[in-house]
């Protein structure tokens, strides 16, 4: 992504030449792609599941043993995958009808000596939809040593992670606020009817262009720093990958850099997005935040809204000391840590760290909705523990959630209701020996589904949510419970009201 100020920083004046990946060329590299097979599912099964697991741990050694059999398609994979030089005559056969002379020129490729090696990193990449190619620029590992200031990022965590957190209800408009080489793109054509993606880098809307022309995806391009290529325009969902990397005020590498200090990059696009929402639209979005002395995390990221009109959940994936990001960052683009640039960069950026009291840097999800309800939702979570099933379904359901809340949220409305708790739903208790036996020191409800929400309870709490079958509204149950437990009703009222709408936001309990 890059959608900030990079192009007027630093690092630009090595900026290349523009690949020129017209439709005709795209045209004749999908129809090699496609007769040899080069596609998401062709990889795997030319490969098998362990070559295929040692790639994806950088191990590329039982990948070369698996293709040396595959024909054309093993070409492909050796050249775009594993960054060999094959053979002229090989790669001839594998890319045909493409012209070699015009893929040299196109910087698919690129001469070494008598063979030929990739020029982009050109991969197959895809959902349970169906198979696209990426078309990005080499990494650190291919290119042997540091990346170019204006590197374009392949498919990478960050942008899967993103992907996957994603609603894909299906909308009219989407916007993809710093494409990159276009990953957020193409899984929105699943789900949007018209698509726009803007990019501040010249070359990343290049190679994005060539990623749509490749997979006859249809999206508008726009040039511009952040939201000015959109200005005057709103869309029905905005995605966002933005340079989030949270620093000294520099760019080194537009993919990351911003050339803003601090996280004042996903603090832009946290208080601007709104505003380029329809109303109901929703924006998603990776971000970073500081973890400064003194200061809580959820005050600091909820200071970026604007005042009133939002719904906001921001969702805490992962907390990093600064000593480990900044080794992950300098080894991400190819920096050893050890070497002298390294060192360098490294003291400057812990001095900066430890200026600010910066003692640790926040990463995760945020997700924005436009509303004109008087009183806009705003939740700070943290969700640091492991789970399985992608984001992208519970931030819309968690969105259904708030809404259902909005409209019957009060005392009277919920009293009303009858609840259940889904299948999914589990209580876990822990006991510890005492001298009647086996005593309970923890009941914990946890949700196997979705991201795997837990919460503490107690036996009173327990007891009520025995008897959420769908038969008798919230008010009789609580009734019930304080009878045979010797409670008064309007206290054991004033404590079940709030646990059950943290327990409805979450998917835990629902209406009947």
């Amino acid at each position: 992504m890059r959608a900030g100020r990079a192009a007027r920083s630093a690092g630009w004046e090595h900026v290349r030449v523009l690949p020129d990946l017209s439709t005709d060329l795209t045209a004749r590299l999908r129809e090699a792609f496609r007769t040899a097979g080069y596609d998401a599912d062709g990889v795997v099964d030319a490969l098998g599941p362990q070559a295929h697991a040692a790639l994806g741990r950088g191990e590329p050694e039982a990948a070369r043993r698996a293709t040396r059999d595959a024909g054309a398609l093993g070409t492909l994979v050796r050249l775009f995958l594993l960054g060999d030089a094959e053979p002229e005559a090989e790669v001839r056969r594998a890319l045909a009808p493409l012209d070699l002379d015009e893929a040299v020129k196109a910087e698919v490729l690129r001469p070494d000596g008598d063979a030929l090696r990739a020029g982009l990193d050109i991969r197959p990449y895809g959902d349970d939809e169906g198979s696209w190619w990426v078309v990005a620029d080499l990494d650190s590992d291919q290119r042997g040593g540091p990346v170019p200031a204006d590197h374009v990022l392949g498919v990478g965590h960050a942008s899967i992670s993103l992907a996957r957190a994603t609603s894909r209800r299906p909308v009219d408009t989407l916007l993809d606020l710093g494409t990159g080489c276009g990953v957020q793109a193409l899984h929105a054509s699943r789900h949007a009817r018209s698509i726009t993606a803007t990019d501040l880098s010249e070359r990343a809307l290049a190679l994005a262009a060539g990623t749509f022309r490749l997979n006859e995806v249809d999206v508008r391009l726009g040039r511009g720093e952040w939201f000015a290529p959109v200005r005057g325009r709103r869309f029905d969902q905005v995605v966002c990958n933005p340079p989030f990397v949270v620093g000294p005020p520099r760019v080194d590498y537009v993919y990351r850099d911003s050339g803003l200090g601090g996280d004042d990059a996903s603090a832009l696009v946290v208080r601007q997005l709104p505003s380029f929402l329809n109303e109901g639209g929703v924006g998603q979005l990776l971000a970073s935040w500081l973890h400064r002395r003194g200061e809580d995390w959820a005050d600091r990221v909820a200071s970026w809204l604007p005042r009133g009109g939002v719904d906001a959940w921001f969702v805490q994936r992962d907390v990093a000391d600064p000593t480990l990001y900044v080794g992950t960052w300098l080894r991400d683009a190819g920096v050893d840590p050890r070497s002298a640039e390294g060192r360098a960069k490294a003291a400057a950026w812990l001095d900066w760290f430890a200026d600010n009291d910066v003692e640790g840097i926040g990463f995760g999800f945020v997700t924005l909705r436009r509303t004109d309800a008087q009183h806009p939702e705003v939740v700070c979570e943290d969700l640091r523990h492991a789970y399985d099933d992608p984001l992208g379904p519970e931030t819309a359901a968690w969105l259904d959630r708030v809404d259902w809340l909005r409209r019957n949220g009060s005392a009277e409305s919920l009293l009303a209701t009858r609840f259940t708790v889904p299948d999914t739903v589990v209580l876990e208790e822990v006991s510890e020996p005492s001298d009647e036996g086996w005593q309970a020191v923890v009941r914990r409800l946890h949700r196997t589904d979705g991201p795997g929400w837990q919460h503490e309870v107690d036996a009173t709490a327990a007891a009520l949510l025995a008897g959420f079958r769908g038969a008798l509204p919230l008010e009789d149950l609580v009734t019930l419970l304080a009878y045979a437990h010797d409670l008064p009703v309007d206290a054991l009222v004033e404590a079940a009201l709030p646990v059950v709408r943290d327990l409805v936001r979450h998917g835990m309990v629902v209406p009947a």
